[in-house]
């Protein structure tokens, strides 16, 4: 098994006196995809706030190779700066091109060369289909290629772990395919990930490893074929029957 990168440990959190994360406990290892899957309000989207301590939370612990993640953490901006995080409403600056919000971070947060960062951008957004986009503003975008800038722009900062939070939850139909595309291709290259996501045949093509999560908890996890094909717990099986329809009855007339 390849080293530990990320290792979530009891985690509590709490909400107006309501428990969303309670006693979790995860380990994610060097190159693997998690994805984490279950019905809306469990506590998926407050898991990935909480390992980039975007939120506080009440109890246990969040450590990336043995550092502590949290509110109280020392270097909290250089700890977050190898998490990369991409939400589902893009969280581009619109008053600055594609290039510019890709490089904002690399030259201001983290020091570095701006020819050097450039350069990288705009391979990064030949490598997604947008380097004809550079100098464009987020308006002038589709809903996908914005979230295919937004993917570039955190993967110009180098993170060691990449979140995503339903990144396909804005999009058209027609669009979703397109950004899913690029988040299997960083899944081919061996990038540690842990992905939110309701597309269900997406996450059986991406995942290492699939965890349910119900009431703040996780129910259960395994491998994709073992999950979407012989779920375990009853409260999987239910999920997993709200995507499967059988065909309605014609009538002969």
């Amino acid at each position: 098994m390849s080293e530990v990168v990320l290792e979530i440990s009891h985690l509590h959190k709490v909400y107006e006196n309501a428990a969303v994360i309670e006693d979790l406990s995860l380990t994610v290892h060097k190159g693997e995809v998690i994805v984490i899957v279950g019905p809306s309000g469990c506590g998926k989207s407050t898991l990935l706030r909480c390992i980039n301590a975007l939120e506080t939370f009440q109890g246990g612990e969040v450590t990336l190779h043995g550092e502590s993640v949290s509110k109280k953490s020392k270097d909290l901006p250089g700890i977050r700066q190898k998490i990369g995080m991409v939400f589902q409403n893009y969280e581009l600056f619109p008053h600055y091109t594609v290039l510019e919000n890709i490089m904002l971070a690399p030259v201001k947060v983290q020091k570095r060369k701006k020819s050097d960062v450039r350069e990288e951008a705009l391979a990064l957004l030949k490598r997604v289909g947008l380097d004809n986009k550079a100098d464009s503003y987020p308006r002038q975008l589709s809903g996908g290629q914005k979230q295919r800038v937004a993917i570039v722009r955190a993967l110009c900062m180098h993170p060691e772990v990449l979140l995503f939070d339903e990144v396909t939850a804005a999009l058209d139909p027609e669009m979703v395919r397109e950004v899913l595309e690029v988040i299997l291709d960083l899944a081919n290259q061996g990038r540690t990930m842990l992905v939110v996501t309701h597309e269900m045949q997406f996450a059986r093509a991406i995942a290492d490893r699939v965890v349910f999560l119900d009431e703040g908890g996780i129910c259960e996890e395994g491998t994709p074929d073992s999950f979407f094909d012989n779920p375990k717990t009853d409260r999987a099986k239910r999920f997993l029957n709200t995507f499967t329809f059988e065909r309605k009855n014609t009538v002969m007339r």
